[in-house]
């Protein structure tokens, strides 16, 4: 890395830290931040504020951090491999496909569930993540069935777009078609939340969360090597097939996870890859992908912060706040690439 690099690096590092302290601080009953640093740490605070701190916030941010690594990852995987700035988890199905799954489990628990067990507990966790990931995994198979027959990328864009479009159909199916006592559960859901994510399941969302990061974290070289085309790559003697098929699941398994426990989050995986392009100027997965791990907890904090009204019971829908910087950032993205003659 060039020492611009290592500083932009360094600078996300403490924006991370600021932002975990932040979102720590800031609720509907305010804790000054020497107070939690208190609590962290076991001093002498009100038991009040401790609980607050330790088993609402602290997990909470925890999940926050995990979610927005995951989330811009899988993105810039994504625009990776399709060699598309507008690629990522939702935009090729992939969200919707894990959508569907949990729909399957929480709406159609009185029939689909109800054969294999519970829908809460770690039992009930690990039956919506398994539900999520076979979703995901459905849509990736038939995304990648179809990239292999057309070379446009941009094509498969629409496909992945319309297969996305389809599941989404079928979900509103099942909602149709529930019990309203479900609903509301499905709702809550859909609007998106890291507040759900308790200290004993975060250990099976951390654990598949960090599996997927760090296979992410050994692979730079491929993608760099796949940023130069399928055919440098594959004289360079890269495995390009199995790499793809590796690099997608991967990205698709941690695009699940995430949408399982906390909902269908959108614009931190097609956002987050952009806006470590502009800061880092540069393509190199060497500096991107830890840039975008850092970037991404960063974002996922400050919507969480932003989303919780401070003194005030209200909670915003979370995936109202990423938009405001995800839509923002898909503009400037298509300007600029036609302000350069390219295509998205």
């Amino acid at each position: 890395m060039t020492r611009r690099e290592l500083i932009m690096i360094a600078g996300l590092a403490v924006a991370v830290f600021a932002a975990f302290v932040l979102s720590l601080a800031i609720g509907s009953t305010r804790i000054p931040p020497s107070r939690v640093v208190e609590a962290l740490i076991g001093g002498g605070v009100s038991d009040e504020d401790r609980a607050i701190v330790m088993a609402v916030r602290l997990p909470r941010a925890v999940t926050a951090m995990l979610a927005g690594a995951a989330l811009g990852i899988a993105g810039l995987q994504m625009q990776t491999l399709f060699r598309n700035p507008l690629a990522d988890p939702f935009a090729l199905g992939v969200s919707s496909g894990a959508s569907l799954g949990v729909a399957l489990v929480v709406l159609g628990s009185g029939s689909i569930a109800g054969l294999f067990g519970s829908t809460t507990g770690l039992a009930g966790d690990a039956l919506i993540t398994a539900a999520a990931i076979a979703g995901a995994g459905s849509v990736l198979v038939l995304v990648l069935a179809v990239s292999s027959r057309i070379g446009d990328a941009t094509v498969v864009l629409i496909f992945g777009l319309m297969f996305g479009y389809a599941v989404s159909a079928c979900v509103t199916v099942l909602v149709g078609a529930s019990a309203p006592e479900r609903l509301q559960q499905w709702a809550q859901w859909g609007l998106g939340s890291f507040s759900g994510v308790t200290w004993p399941r975060l250990r099976l969302f951390g654990g598949l969360t960090a599996f997927g990061l760090a296979l992410a974290a050994v692979t730079p070289k491929q993608l760099n090597a796949l940023l130069l085309g399928d055919r440098y790559a594959s004289s360079m003697g890269l495995a390009v097939r199995r790499v793809r098929v590796m690099t997608m699941a991967g990205a698709s398994v941690l695009a699940a996870v995430v949408t399982a426990f906390c909902g269908p989050i959108s614009f931190i995986g097609i956002a987050v890859p952009h806006l470590c392009r502009g800061l880092t100027g540069t393509g190199d997965h060497r500096v991107a992908v830890p840039a975008v791990v850092l970037m991404g907890a960063v974002v996922a904090l400050a919507a969480q912060t932003v989303s919780v009204l401070p003194g005030d019971g209200t909670v915003l829908p979370l995936n109202a706040v990423t938009a405001l910087v995800g839509a923002p950032t898909v503009v400037v993205v298509l300007l600029r690439r036609r302000r350069h003659g390219g295509h998205v």
